[in-house]
């Protein structure tokens, strides 16, 4: 079963769109011949898991631990969608982002242009990963994903990993198309998501595990038992941070040896950056933090996408 023209119009729509609104900070990376050349800051994006200001909060300390080991000011850059982070890498306006497998994925197969430098973890030797989870309000009458079928759903993006790409397959698997058997609606981030099921905006939805069962019960956006969890999906390849390859060699290293070695919490701590392990806040509520990673971790994504045959995965 194919997804249809639909999808694939409302992915180009929203990067035409992102292209022109929110992409307004450049850092100068390259030039005129096309030889990299040192920026005079660091162009910093998340794709949007949840508020500018989560994720302001979350990457404080891996912001600090940049600044302080590269000399370099790392500006935060507010995307308004997935495609917004891709495009602005392709375009040279952003250097550094955290992003999803699967919009890693898109950009890297893509040719936006993209190193992976690490994962987060809550163990050194784990391997990362997470879930997406399918979600109901507390008391619904759906208990499974086959309950899914004709009511309104909510996404999170079209290149959204745990927010589409995996939760459109389980829908197939079970023969319900995720725009016809469904009505969907993108809510545009994991927090959104997971809010418009508890408001009973959406009938049911989904979001990645952490976001579901930790993140938002301790933002006090919901309480413990608002949501109730009726499908999981198999473990999903742990969401990257990326570098862009129009940044010096030199610089690039740099900055992969940073997240191998100095973006955790033992060092955090030992460095001054975090107080303690305890005030040492990162994104995905990680205990430990980043370890390296290898494009290979994302063949899994690769394999969903050859199932789906989504159109986002074609981009």
């Amino acid at each position: 079963m194919h997804f249809r023209t639909r999808t694939r119009g409302l992915l180009v729509g929203i990067a035409l769109f992102s292209a022109l609104t929110a992409l307004t900070a450049c850092s100068s990376t390259s030039t005129a011949a096309g030889a990299a050349e040192a920026p005079d800051k660091l162009v910093f994006a998340q794709v949007p898991s949840e508020s500018a200001q989560g994720i302001a909060d979350d990457n404080e300390a891996i912001i600090g631990v940049l600044e302080r080991e590269t000399g370099l000011e790392v500006e935060i850059q507010q995307a308004t969608d997935y495609a917004a982070v891709i495009e602005g890498i392709r375009a040279g306006q952003i250097d550094i982002a955290g992003m999803g497998p699967f919009s890693y994925m898109v950009a890297k197969d893509g040719g936006a242009g993209v190193e992976a430098l690490g994962s987060l973890v809550d163990d050194p030797d784990e391997k990362p990963g997470y879930k997406s989870y399918g979600i109901v309000p507390a008391g619904s009458d759906i208990t499974d994903l086959e309950g899914f079928k004709g009511k309104t759903v909510c996404f999170v993006d079209p290149t959204s990993t745990s927010g589409f790409l995996y939760p459109s397959a389980g829908l197939l698997d079970l023969g319900i198309d995720p725009e016809d058997g469904v009505t969907p609606i993108f809510a545009g981030g994991h927090d959104a998501s997971a809010l418009s099921v508890a408001d009973g905006t959406c009938d049911a939805g989904f979001a990645y595990d952490a976001m579901v069962t930790t993140e938002l019960i301790e933002s006090g956006s919901l309480k413990d038992g608002d949501l109730e969890v009726v499908w999981e999906s198999e473990t999903i390849a742990g969401s990257p941070y990326v570098v862009s390859d129009k940044l010096p060699a030199d610089l690039i290293s740099q900055l992969k040896e940073i997240f191998a070695n100095d973006l955790n919490v033992p060092a955090m701590v030992e460095s001054g950056i975090c107080a303690s392990a305890a005030d040492c806040q990162l994104p995905e509520a990680s205990k430990y933090g980043f370890i390296p990673v290898e494009d290979s971790l994302y063949d899994g994504v690769r394999a969903v996408c050859e199932v789906t045959e989504a159109a986002a995965c074609k981009v």
